[in-house]
């Protein structure tokens, strides 16, 4: 139980390190552009979806993707709207409360807890959208968008 707390502290630590000052369209686009950038050096097909306050954006399915990923990215991004952190971080939250989506009542054709749901988190206001990624493994998901957050954050 202890890797479980220090994991999901780590990933909430994560996250409050990645808040950002403001996130406008423009912002979207160029974490688009860095995502983009960055999915060229897999040789998996990824899609990328970017969210603010509820309305999809961008989204991005690479050569080769299917359709189904469409409700992988969906199911990620519920998860961040509903709980307000990592989809990541969403799996911790419900191994510490020994617990699953549907003990949860929540649909698992709606809600998943594993890697690459991230929310966009405004400083003093709270998440105000996310960014997806599906199509790696559910860590390198989450790798993928937290390196491009970190880029994007540096930038500005």
């Amino acid at each position: 139980m202890n890797e479980i707390i220090s994991k999901y502290n780590q990933l909430l630590d994560e996250e409050m390190s990645l808040q950002l000052k403001k996130f406008s369209r423009s912002d979207a686009f160029e974490l688009a552009k860095i995502l983009l950038e960055k999915v060229k050096t897999y040789e998996k097909p990824i899609i990328i979806e970017i969210e603010m306050n509820k309305v999809v954006i961008f989204r991005y399915f690479m050569d080769e993707t299917i359709e189904d990923g469409a409700l992988w990215l969906a199911r990620k991004r519920n998860s961040v709207n509903l709980m307000s952190m990592s989809s990541l971080r969403f799996q911790y939250w419900l191994k510490q409360k020994n617990a699953t989506i549907a003990s949860r009542f929540l649909n698992t054709s709606d809600y998943i807890d594993c890697g690459g749901g991230y929310p966009i988190r405004i400083e003093g206001m709270g998440v105000m959208g996310s960014v997806c990624v599906t199509g790696l493994l559910d860590t390198d998901d989450h790798k993928l968008i937290v390196e491009s957050l970190t880029e994007l954050k540096r930038r500005k």
